[in-house]
């Protein structure tokens, strides 16, 4: 156990959220750096907007790349969008809204398993033909957390029709398509104000 488990939180442990949730929005990557490109790891992209590797451009990027990706699969059913309470999840999660999304009626924060149960009902979970992974109206989802990193970090997962983590079979087109955009068009991206689609 760690010596400090259980304590208050120091002074040095703490972050600006002032800070880190203005490098979101002010700083753009460089997709010719590797270190601010999309990368995933375990089905979803990682970084902190003040490293300029998770900032609007990667979630503008990953959320088109995921809507041309789940369309390419045949997905049309409810895209679920879930968040959690670190401080880069809020803004994320606003730029990602701008597509056809379900979200929590409440405007609060969804518990990752929230995002992967609501995908397993839409999709059978629980009915007598079980779940489906393929055919007209399949849901999927993508969650809005980094789990367990630091609290200067954001994380944006893709859940599957499965429910579960994607595998890399589809967080490979994903991060490519998304770097693609990144590097040449994010901001021709089609977008709609989080009013409009809320």
């Amino acid at each position: 156990m760690h010596a400090r488990a259980g304590q208050p939180a120091q002074p040095e442990d703490l972050i600006d959220v002032d800070e880190v949730v203005s490098a979101y929005y002010d700083l753009v990557p460089d997709p010719t750096i590797p270190a601010q490109k999309v990368v995933f790891g375990t089905s979803g992209h990682r970084g902190s907007s003040l490293d300029t590797a998770f900032n609007e451009a990667h979630i503008v990027a990953t959320t088109a790349a995921i809507v041309e990706y789940r369309r390419s699969q045949g997905t049309d059913g409810t895209l679920y969008l879930g968040r959690d309470t670190h401080a880069l999840s809020e803004p994320a999660w606003r730029t990602a809204v701008g597509v056809t999304t379900a979200v929590d009626a409440r405007g609060a924060y969804t518990p990752t398993p929230a995002v992967s149960h609501s995908i397993l009902l839409a999709n059978g979970a629980g009915t007598e033909a079980g779940v489906r992974t393929s055919g007209p109206g399949l849901a999927d989802g993508i969650v809005v957390t980094p789990s367990h990193n630091p609290p200067r970090d954001g994380g944006f997962k893709y859940n599957p029709p499965t429910g579960g983590p994607a595998g890399s079979d589809a967080t490979g087109w994903i991060a490519n398509r998304a770097n693609e955009l990144l590097a040449g068009g994010w901001r021709d991206v089609k977008r709609v104000p989080v009013a409009e689609a809320l």
